[in-house]
């Protein structure tokens, strides 16, 4: 009788040992999927966070000049008032990008007029990042007179090729949110502006060749052809402002 007691005692505490064994080891389990971090945020690639032009140069060049200032965590470029013939202040990045998501804010200036570049191949002998990088505009729509000359020039056009759905900007003075995606391996570019879906088009051939030579584009034999090239940063000779600048590889 004795002997079938200990057993038993035996049994329980045998199964009581294993009982705070597995719940150990699910609080442990627990505290490191906490700890695990969040995939999502760690696929962008923050190219400017209000401090620093570090992912950044001017076109053609080494550095950044002081006519783009760091004021309040965004970049705002201000246009030289004695500005010499044929000098331009665009900003690249340093990365060249191939299918992305890019998310950026944007504040234009009154009457002003910028861009957003993908795509640009730093040439010698191109001076400015337009002649290779296809354009998603930034404008102020009421006072530019882009937005008169036609839709495919107002904020948030593929500039020269394909208008904006609507008009889903804000006020002069506020901030926009763009996301624009690049993705040859489905043939997608998307503008999305202030959680809009605006602009949709193809990125591949043919019909990314038909759009262009239906453009002002038609004759730059440069413009369009690179799917891996740099994010640029206009300077159309008006005050802008860019923040919040990430991208995220696809």
């Amino acid at each position: 009788m004795k002997r079938v007691a200990s057993m038993i005692a035996l049994i329980c505490m045998l199964s009581s040992c294993k009982e705070k064994t597995n719940n150990h080891v699910g609080v442990k389990s627990e505290t490191k999927k906490e700890e695990l971090p969040d995939k999502e945020n760690n696929e962008w690639e923050v190219l400017f966070n209000g401090t620093s032009f570090d992912n950044f140069q001017e076109y053609l060049k080494d550095s950044v000049s002081g006519n783009w200032k760091i004021e309040d965590n965004a970049m705002v470029f201000y246009p030289p008032k004695n500005r010499k013939e044929g000098t331009s202040y665009n900003l690249v990045t340093k990365k060249e990008y191939t299918d992305f998501v890019l998310s950026l804010d944007w504040k234009i200036s009154e009457g002003g007029n910028s861009g957003v570049f993908w795509g640009v191949k730093e040439d010698e002998n191109l001076p400015e990042a337009y002649q290779t990088g296809p354009e998603i505009q930034v404008l102020d729509n009421d006072k530019h007179p882009d937005a008169k000359a036609g839709t495919t020039h107002q904020a948030g056009s593929l500039y020269d090729m394909i208008p904006p759905s609507k008009d889903a900007t804000k006020p002069v003075g506020e901030w926009n949110t763009c996301i624009l995606t690049i993705n040859h391996k489905t043939n997608e570019g998307i503008v999305v502006l202030n959680d809009e879906k605006i602009v949709v088009f193809s990125v591949n051939n043919p019909e990314w060749s038909t759009m262009v030579s239906n453009s002002k584009f038609a004759d730059w034999a440069d413009f369009g052809k690179f799917t891996t090239g740099k994010i640029g940063l206009q300077d159309h000779g008006d005050v802008v402002s860019f923040r919040n600048i990430k991208i995220k590889e696809l």
